[in-house]
């Protein structure tokens, strides 16, 4: 008969095999597998009445204690087919959860739908390393500011532009307005919505498109946008990022509306601005 063991079983018989041919004490093979003498004992006439056998585990090769049933491996699987084929592990528990009343942990689905190609781990990549940016100290101080034009509708409507403003002490999501498309006048009433419910921040930090600063090939900056008036005259300055990398926070929550927004709102039936 074949028996396959693990490391650990095969020294185990290597130790039991020594104390029965009496080349090995029992006191000293107790040490060596820390067990007490009276366990080793046991042992050594599980090998005698059935040999290698009998010194394997007796799970070995079965279900765990803990294993959920095949059937409902299958009946989450063919939800996740039909409802959320390409949504992350996260997304799909959370929505079994709520839409389904099927209660299955994040890494069992996530195991799962790996295993049925639905899902594809994230390849690390090395990253590039970048100038740290201490975080503001207070909430409400300095708000990230960022426009995610997309395909938020998934064709159901045409493409537009989703702004963003997240707090930059805490990474929380402060305003969201869609809109046609990147404009100062959507970025005014965006910033006209968050003033009238959060207050006025000391500052914005965006990046260097056209409708924040004057931008010329030459490379000089001369002159104020639209916006950077507004804001001058309210007394909220205007930071503009070197670099995406320099508003992670902000680019970092348009990559996850990108991804659970979208599929809420598709969920929902939701299918205009």
């Amino acid at each position: 008969m074949l028996v396959t063991m693990s490391d650990k079983e095969l020294n185990r018989v290597n130790v039991i095999q020594t104390v029965c041919e009496k080349r090995l004490r029992r006191c000293d093979a107790a040490a060596q597998l820390a067990l007490t003498e009276r366990q080793v004992q046991r042992l050594v006439n599980r090998y005698r009445e059935s040999g290698v056998a009998g010194l394997v585990h007796g799970h070995w090769g079965k279900p765990g204690n803990h294993c959920l049933p095949e059937s409902f491996k299958l009946q989450v699987l063919s939800l996740v087919h039909d409802n959320y084929r390409d949504f992350g592990p996260t997304l799909a528990a959370e929505k079994l959860r709520e839409k389904n009343n099927v209660i299955v942990s994040v890494e069992t689905l996530r195991k799962w739908m790996i295993a049925d190609g639905l899902w594809v781990p994230y390849i690390r990549r090395k990253p590039r390393i970048y100038q740290p940016r201490s975080c503001r100290d207070c909430f409400g101080e300095l708000i990230q500011i960022d426009g995610s034009p997309h395909d938020w509708f998934e064709g159901r409507a045409p493409k537009c532009c989703l702004l963003v403003f997240v707090d930059d002490a805490t990474g929380q999501l402060m305003h969201l307005r869609f809109g046609e498309t990147e404009l100062a006048f959507d970025y005014m009433l965006a910033t006209r919505k968050y003033i009238e419910k959060h207050g006025k921040p000391l500052m914005f930090y965006s990046d260097k498109p056209g409708i924040f600063r004057v931008n010329h090939p030459n490379g000089a900056v001369t002159g104020t946008t639209q916006f950077g008036r507004v804001l001058h005259d309210i007394g909220v300055d205007l930071i503009c990022a070197n670099s995406p990398q320099a508003k992670g926070r902000v680019e970092r929550a348009n990559q996850t509306l990108q991804d659970r927004l979208i599929k809420e709102m598709r969920l929902e039936g939701i299918s205009s601005i």
